[in-house]
């Protein structure tokens, strides 16, 4: 299978179908008309199905990647709390040094928190559910359906 890319639309290559020459239209019957426009939607469906295929598996990865840094963001909350914690007691204990030392920790993990899920944010954001370079292909293909000569 080939892949997708960005410069060029995806469509997928037909099977090869070795077929006699065609009919000029004139001398074609209405059966062999509608037997041959239903060849060709059904292909343009199978070719607009790969290509739902490939956006979607697309999109999905880009939410994994937003999911783990998530994931990230919540690991480095859970380390906000455990430092917070630590800080207390030794604040409690100690009224000074060891406190400290565990506040600094604490406030560079919080840093790292905030950047963290300010990135997932913003890559989740950029997650679009539905295939739009299919949707637009299908727009075109029932442009071209209701204007066959335009």
């Amino acid at each position: 299978m080939s892949t997708y890319s960005p410069q060029t639309p995806y469509r997928p290559e037909a099977p090869y179908r070795p077929e006699a020459p065609r009919k000029r239209a004139q001398d074609s019957s209405v059966g062999e008309l509608l037997s041959e426009v239903t060849s060709d939607v059904q292909l343009l469906f199978r070719q607009e199905m790969e290509l739902a295929k490939l956006e979607i598996r697309e999109e999905a990865t880009k939410a994994g990647k937003a999911a783990g840094m998530f994931g990230g963001a919540g690991f480095a909350g859970y380390m906000v709390a455990l430092f917070a914690s630590l800080a207390a007691v030794f604040g409690l204990a100690n009224v000074m040094d060891a406190g400290w030392a565990a506040l600094i920790v604490t406030g560079v993990w919080a840093v790292v928190g905030a950047v963290l899920f300010v990135m997932g944010r913003s890559r989740m954001r950029s997650v679009s559910p539905k295939p739009e370079r299919t949707v637009q292909t299908l727009k075109e293909d029932a442009q071209w359906a209701r204007h066959p000569t335009k």
